[in-house]
């Protein structure tokens, strides 16, 4: 009986112990009514997105959303490649345009920015997408 008792307090610190897995941020893929010049610079962004190329997709998707302003996914997605250069304020601004397009887009939403107040997020973070120690995302 102890040795279960201790078998189960060893768990219960074990997971504690644990820290929380960061919720992985993607990009978002172009809806099927996307025009045709805003799909060339989408598939741009996604490739240089997919190759770690921050800045390069941040240029291809602020392409995407000038020619077609109304696309939430060019938004979003400019929004995240600025997230990971590290301009929080720039990301932000697309976050909250993207939630503006898409008000029922689960996963703009549940961006990092939307998912907080708002006003009470941590200024001196490198990214949303690098949060604080024991921050929760």
């Amino acid at each position: 009986m102890r040795s279960y008792l201790a078998l189960v307090l060893l768990c219960g610190l074990a997971g504690g112990c644990v820290s929380p897995a960061k919720i992985p941020v993607t990009i978002l893929a172009m809806p099927s009514d996307t025009s045709m010049k805003a799909t060339a610079a989408m598939t741009e962004g996604e490739r240089l997105f997919r190759s770690s190329d921050w800045a390069g997709a941040a240029q291809a998707y602020q392409a995407a959303a000038s020619q077609q302003p109304t696309l939430a996914e060019a938004h979003y997605n400019w929004a995240v490649s600025l997230d990971r250069m590290g301009n929080k304020a720039e990301a932000k601004k697309h976050y909250l345009e993207a939630a503006n397009l898409a008000p029922g887009n689960k996963v703009i939403w549940d961006s990092p920015p939307l998912r907080e107040t708002g006003l009470n997020y941590n200024l001196r973070q490198k990214s949303y997408l690098d949060p604080t120690p024991g921050q929760r995302f």
